[in-house]
């Protein structure tokens, strides 16, 4: 196995400095992919892959850059591909606002080296600076995703903290290559699911911190949440016979 960490940034250059160090000490290769950010965040993602250069005794940092913001999901599969050209069979997606708990890094790793060809997902454990309507307005989409695999087997869609194998994840990318947003989180793991990938589920605590940034637009984001949950139930509609022989037989 060989596994690098892949960021998507858009203007989170006061956290992800700390974010990058982190998995660096945990012996990582970072891939940071600048999705369009602002100068000063560029600068900052510039410095601290220039700064890698110097530092050889930890995992190199690379700098991918996306002229303009084409979306989380754009920014990952723009990391997955690489990583993938790079050599690597695995990647650690990890967002860079410093809301997960990166203690569990180590746990996940290992986990993935117990199982290289599963997806390590994580499931977030909150604290009380969740805001409230984004934490109750998520049972919507578990819901959808369990009538979408026929299954219980995702609690949890939408934490960008996972492990990926590689191997299983490529082939999808051509399917996903519109998925460009915060759509993608979800909609890889139900193919992913669809396609007989292993799914190990880990806790990871989450905080949102009262200053933090977040990209997610509650009228464009949950219009293409809505067409993607759309687009899979009648993806499942197609693959009914399999998913309900495979849930018969579990």
């Amino acid at each position: 196995m060989k596994t690098a960490a892949v960021i998507p940034v858009f203007n989170h250059g006061e956290t992800v400095g700390a974010v990058v160090a982190t998995l660096r000490g945990y012996g990582l290769p970072v891939i940071l992919v600048n999705d369009g950010s602002h100068a000063d965040c560029a600068r900052i993602l510039q410095t601290l892959a220039d700064t890698a250069t110097t530092k050889t005794s930890l995992p190199p940092v690379h700098l991918l850059v996306h002229p303009e913001n084409r979306g989380k999901g754009a920014a990952v599969m723009t990391g997955l591909r690489y990583a993938h050209e790079q050599g690597f069979s695995h990647t650690l997606q990890v967002d860079a606002d410093g809301q997960h708990d990166l203690a569990a890094v180590p746990a996940f790793l290992a986990e993935s080296g117990r199982q290289p060809e599963a997806v390590i997902n994580g499931c977030p454990r909150y604290d009380a600076s969740v805001p409230k309507g984004r934490l109750y307005a998520r049972y919507l989409t578990h819901v959808w995703v369990w009538i979408n695999t026929l299954s219980l087997r995702i609690p949890d869609s939408m934490c960008g903290f996972r492990v990926y194998p590689l191997a299983a994840v490529m082939p999808l990318l051509p399917v996903l290559a519109h998925v460009n947003r915060m759509d993608f989180d979800m909609e890889i793991l139900v193919r992913l699911d669809w396609a007989a990938v292993p799914l190990v589920h880990l806790p990871v605590a989450v905080r949102y911190p009262a200053d933090g940034i977040s990209h997610f637009q509650p009228l464009r984001d949950n219009l293409r949440i809505a067409a993607m949950h759309t687009r899979l139930f009648f993806g499942m509609l197609r693959r009914f016979p399999k998913l309900l022989l495979r849930l018969l037989t579990e």
